[in-house]
């Protein structure tokens, strides 16, 4: 089903969207998921929150694009139980090392005064993701968006493990000097 008609189903309040969704963007948002939470008991409860979220969002939200989306909320709520677990017991994991990795580029912080700050920071990222080839951008945000391991990319990219941490680590830079540019 198009991604439309879904969206419809959830403005008529129709059920049959979450089946659809799950149909469509379960495994989607389970990968994603995968990639944050520490079991799998942890992923699918998630999945099942986004469904719940995309429930409640949708009205008055109406996506352009679905599966950003469900995966935006995959994610937030993923790092959420990420959080909420390490919290209780610091563990491994892609999480922490992905974004130790992103620590050196970006700015951090929780201050609510920066939120005028975080909104033109997530404008620049598009700017920056924008300017990447499109095999450079899909490899930056499978790792830094979806967490995805190395293994990971390196098998949906069919690279070498020294060709994905050299390209992760020369957008890593650009970043870098692209942030510093725009004056962060």
């Amino acid at each position: 089903m198009e991604d439309s008609k879904i969206v419809e189903l959830y403005w008529q309040r129709e059920t049959a969207a979450i089946g659809e969704t799950q149909r469509k963007y379960g495994n989607y948002c389970l990968a994603i998921s995968r990639n944050i939470v520490p079991t799998e008991e942890d992923a699918l409860e998630c999945v099942n929150d986004t469904y719940l979220a995309a429930w409640n969002a949708i009205p008055p939200a109406r996506p352009a694009t679905l599966s950003t989306f469900l995966g935006k909320l995959t994610r937030r709520i993923s790092v959420d139980r990420w959080r909420s677990l390490s919290a209780q017991k610091r563990g491994g994991g892609t999480m922490p090392l992905a974004l130790e990795e992103l620590s050196r580029c970006i700015p951090g912080g929780t201050d609510p005064a920066k939120e005028v700050e975080t909104k033109e920071l997530a404008a620049v990222l598009n700017r920056f993701l924008d300017t990447l080839p499109s095999g450079e951008r899909g490899v930056f945000l499978m790792r830094y968006f979806e967490m995805a391991d190395l293994k990971q990319i390196e098998t949906r990219f069919r690279m070498s493990s020294s060709k994905t941490k050299s390209i992760l680590h020369r957008t890593r830079k650009k970043l870098r000097d692209y942030l510093s540019k725009e004056g962060y």
